[in-house]
């Protein structure tokens, strides 16, 4: 296998070209260690301060337990995204167009549909974050108060640069991608120092600790979010050579996610004590031009404007990948428009008719943990067990498809799919919808995104499972000795 052959313009031109096709092997120039300033992007967000906040009020939470909650999240989300990562190197295809094999060519419709509904969701809430601190900008230099009419334009804006850096693709992410971490990661310092400064920390320490309940609870909370980029995971890592480190992915994901979690988690919680009501404000930026001077808060919020469109351009360039797979039949660039305007309808519904930003965020990620998770414990066991994907079969729709299986669906994997989604309803509580099982300590302790992986991976594990050829390439006992 060569790696060192000229790109193409498929993968190296301004605007990348291809679609849900596999990478062929002289393609694949891709580094492990491109990997740590995606994910540091894809959490440059000031939703975190938000985050952190709630953990102390919400949760009732002490300085040492949000601590806890901001090292583990990643940790344990971020280690999903990384392993489930490894497919994208074997395949070299998105991670919708490998759950095909998982699924079968129809069966893969109703996961990859609610994944990409989920994913208007994530946009949504990005493109109305970016919104926010856009006007707060305006605000702080300018005096310019929010209206409706200037709601409309900063959404237009932010979803219009995000349009654009998605449609380009994977290099323009990619240098994007690095600036953006490292002028976050100066300015973060300078509110760290800041906060270090200028913080009553005897009052920060002198709250009481939490039950071990809401301290599992707020876990799962921060998690949610690195949960919703798994099956998005190949995505990133399709242009990695076979003979990537399974390892160094996995590490790359967590310390890429971590180095900017635990920070912006920590900085939230210790902002809410002196400002306890910014974790149920409406506007879930403005407080950071009330806690900071303008010297560090505008530039800090200019640079999280750009992190924030940073992680909608990466979620959009994965929802192109999921349209394909539902049969729109635009180019990879085209599909993107299609959530770009769904964002932009439903941020206008959420900034001006929603009465709680903050609740109505917290109960999506909480559902949106519950839906990513039934096809992360499918996806992850057959994972386990194939070491390659069949490149021909992923794109062949038809009957002929070996992944065709019977009738277009893998009925084991959509089985323990559609239980597990169920089973982890029942132990979820969102402002709008509790399940009758939402009560036990299961439900109470925030869980039922973790029962959801393990129903899912379980049943599916015990089932009779379809079974296509693998082709076997020349790589195939290398890749069999440095995956995971």
């Amino acid at each position: 296998m060569s790696t060192t052959a000229e790109p193409t313009a498929a993968s190296e031109g301004t605007v990348e070209t291809r679609g849900l096709e596999p990478v062929p092997d002289n393609e694949r120039n891709g580094h492990v260690r491109e990997l740590f300033p995606t994910w540091v992007a894809a959490n440059i967000s000031v939703l975190l301060l938000t985050m952190g906040a709630g953990l102390i009020v919400f949760n009732g939470l002490n300085f040492w337990q949000v601590l806890v909650v901001a090292f583990a999240a990643p940790v344990v989300s971020y280690g999903l995204v990384g392993l489930i990562s490894i497919a994208g190197k074997r395949g070299g295809s998105p991670g919708m167009a490998l759950s095909r094999a998982v699924f079968g060519q129809r069966g893969n419709l109703f996961p990859g549909s609610l994944i990409w509904v989920a994913r208007w969701g994530w946009e949504t809430i990005n493109a109305v974050t970016g919104a926010y601190a856009v006007l707060t900008v305006l605000d702080l230099l300018f005096g310019v108060k929010s209206n409706t009419p200037l709601v409309v334009i900063t959404l237009l804006v932010f979803v219009a640069c995000t349009f654009v850096v998605s449609g380009l693709g994977i290099n323009a992410l990619r240098v994007c991608q690095k600036w953006s971490t490292y002028l976050f990661g100066v300015f973060s310092v300078l509110v760290l120092v800041y906060l270090i400064a200028n913080t009553d920390w005897s009052a920060v320490f002198a709250k009481p600790a939490g039950s071990t309940a809401m301290l599992v609870a707020g876990i799962g909370t921060i998690a949610a979010g690195g949960i919703s980029w798994v099956p998005t995971g190949p995505d990133f890592t399709r242009y990695l050579p076979r003979n990537a480190s399974s390892k160094g992915m996995v590490a790359a994901s967590i310390g890429g996610a971590g180095i900017v979690v635990l920070p912006m988690v920590l900085m939230g919680a210790v902002m809410a004590v002196s400002t306890p009501n910014l974790a149920s404000a409406q506007d879930p930026v403005s407080f950071i031009g009330e806690l900071l001077p303008t010297w560090i808060s505008v530039p800090y919020l200019v640079i999280a404007l750009i992190g924030m469109l940073l992680i909608n351009s990466m979620s959009m360039y994965s929802a192109g990948f999921t349209a394909q797979t539902l049969g729109i039949k635009v180019p990879r660039a085209w599909a993107v428009s299609v959530n770009a305007v769904i964002s932009l309808i439903f941020g206008f519904l959420l900034m001006v008719v929603a009465t709680s930003f903050i609740g109505s965020f917290i109960s999506f990620l909480t559902l949106l943990a519950v839906a990513f998770s039934a096809w992360i414990g499918v996806f992850g066991i057959d994972m386990l067990k194939r070491r390659s994907y069949d490149g021909e079969a992923l794109m062949d729709t038809t009957r002929t498809s070996a992944y065709w299986y019977s009738g277009g669906f893998a009925w084991s994997a959509m089985i323990a799919w559609g239980v597990a989604l169920v089973v982890g309803l029942l132990f979820t509580k969102v402002e709008w919808f509790t399940g009758p099982l939402a009560t036990t300590w299961l439900g109470e302790n925030g869980l039922g995104w973790v029962i959801t992986i393990v129903a899912a991976a379980a049943l599916y594990a015990v089932l009779p499972r379809a079974q296509a050829p693998e082709p076997r390439t020349e790589d195939t006992e290398a890749v069999e000795s440095l995956s995971i």
